[in-house]
C-alpha cells in the first residue's frame, strides 16, 4: 500500500507572538510548500492558528492544532472545541501527546472521546502512543502501547485518510535520546499488526504511523527509511526553518523508490 510520509511540526507553547509564528511558517512554506514526496503539517499554539493559517493558505502546508476538547460547546473554561478549530482552517488535531498525559492527566478514555469528536467533524486525528523509560526497561513497551490503542480507539471507525498514529517513546521526547531505527521499526511493525487486526488489512496497511522523539535532520532519513515509519512528529527541530526543512527533505528521500510507502 502507498503511504505518503507526514512530517508534522508540533510547536508546543513556543514561537512567541503570532508575528514570530508567521515568520517561521512563511520560511517553511517558501522552501517546503507543495513538496512532492511528503505531506507537511504545522501545529502552532492556539493564539497563532488564525494568523499562521492565513500565511500558509494555498501554499501546500496543512494547519493543525495541538489539542481539542471532546465537547462541541459548553462551560469548559479555557478549552477549545473541534468546531472552533475546523472553522479557522485546521485539518489535523494532535491527541494524547505524552505531555498532555503526563502533565495534565489525560487518559486513554479521554483520548478516545476526543478522537471521536475530531473524526465526526471531518478533521484528521494524530493519536499519540508511547512508553516511559521505566516501562521499556521492564519490557512493557508493547503492553503499554496496546492498551493505549485498545482504549484510545475503542469503538472508533477510522480510515487511512483520517487517522494517523504517532509513536513517541516518552523517554526520547526533548531528551536528545531517540529510539534506534531498529527499535522504532519494531514498535511500528507491532502497531501495524494491531491496525490490520482492528481495521482490516486494507485499511491497516494504509494508515500512517509517525515516529516522534528527538527527531533531527541527522537521524530523520534513517528513521524514516524503515518500512513502517511514515514520517515524523517533530518538536524542537520544527522551531527552526532550516532544520525542519531538512527533515522534510529526508522524509521525501527516505521513501523514494519504495513501492510500499511513496505516493
Amino acid at each position: 500500500m502507498k503511504r505518503t510520509p507526514l512530517v508534522a511540526g508540533n510547536w508546543k507553547m513556543n514561537t512567541g507572538t503570532p508575528s514570530q509564528a508567521i515568520t517561521l511558517a512563511e520560511a517553511i512554506a517558501a522552501a517546503a510548500g507543495n513538496k512532492k514526496g511528503a505531506e507537511v503539517l504545522i501545529c502552532p499554539p492556539f493564539t497563532a492558528l488564525v494568523s499562521v493559517g492565513k500565511a500558509i493558505e494555498g501554499k501546500g502546508i496543512a494547519l493543525g492544532a495541538q489539542n481539542a476538547h471532546a465537547e462541541a460547546k459548553g462551560a469548559f473554561t479555557g478549552e477549545i472545541s473541534v468546531p472552533m478549530l475546523k472553522e479557522i482552517g485546521c485539518a489535523y488535531v494532535i491527541l494524547g501527546h505524552s505531555e498532555r498525559r503526563q502533565l495534565f492527566g489525560e487518559t486513554d478514555e479521554g483520548v478516545c472521546k476526543k478522537t471521536a469528536a475530531v473524526l465526526a467533524a471531518g478533521l484528521k486525528a494524530i493519536v499519540c502512543v508511547g512508553e516511559t523509560l521505566q516501562q521499556r526497561q521492564a519490557n512493557q513497551t508493547w503492553a503499554v502501547i496496546e492498551t493505549q490503542l485498545n482504549k484510545g480507539l475503542e469503538g472508533i471507525s477510522a480510515t487511512a485518510a483520517n487517522l494517523v498514529i504517532a509513536y513517541e517513546p516518552v523517554w526520547a521526547i526533548g531528551t536528545g535520546l531517540n529510539a534506534t531505527p531498529a527499535q522504532a521499526q519494531e514498535v511500528h511493525a507491532s502497531i501495524r499488526k494491531w491496525l490490520n487486526s482492528r481495521f482490516g488489512p486494507e485499511t491497516g496497511s494504509s494508515i500512517r504511523i509517525q515516529y516522534g522523539g528527538s527527531v533531527k535532520a541527522d537521524n530523520a532519513k534513517e528513521l524514516m527509511s524503515q518500512h513502517d515509519v511514515d514520517g515524523a512528529l517533530v518538536g524542537g527541530a520544527s522551531l527552526e526553518a532550516a532544520s525542519f526543512i531538512a527533515i522534510i527533505e529526508a522524509a521525501s528521500q527516505a521513501k523514494e523508490g519504495s513501492p510500499c510507502c511513496t505516493a
